[in-house]
């Protein structure tokens, strides 16, 4: 029940949240990158509704007053977060004009 009500009356409050119907299925949270590459599922199946929408803005989802308010446009990308910063030990010397490396398997769309 407390997934349902998330379902019906919460999502149509969060930008670039969109609801999948699987019959059967137990629900989840699937994270996409902006090249709808999954980087994430999160069951919900034991989450109350208050968690999922803790959950959500912790993941930095915007959620609007009403289903149809405006998005700001700083928001217009949410929840991609910026390229995360380099650590001093990686950063490349000042005068460098190499790119940073990133591992391959470092997800940076989200």
């Amino acid at each position: 029940p407390q997934v349902k009500a998330f379902v019906t009356q919460d999502i149509p409050l969060y930008h670039n949240l969109e609801m999948k119907h699987l019959p059967g299925a137990d629900p989840e949270l699937v994270l996409l990158s902006h090249r709808y590459e999954e980087l994430e599922r999160i069951p919900l199946s034991d989450m109350t509704r208050e968690d999922i929408n803790q959950l959500l803005l912790e993941l930095g989802f915007y959620r609007k007053e009403t289903p149809d308010a405006l998005v700001p446009e700083e928001f217009q990308f949410a929840p991609a977060r910026p390229l995360p910063t380099l650590l001093t030990s990686q950063a490349p010397a000042a005068d460098s004009k190499a790119p940073p490396e990133h591992d391959e398997g470092e997800h940076l769309d989200l």
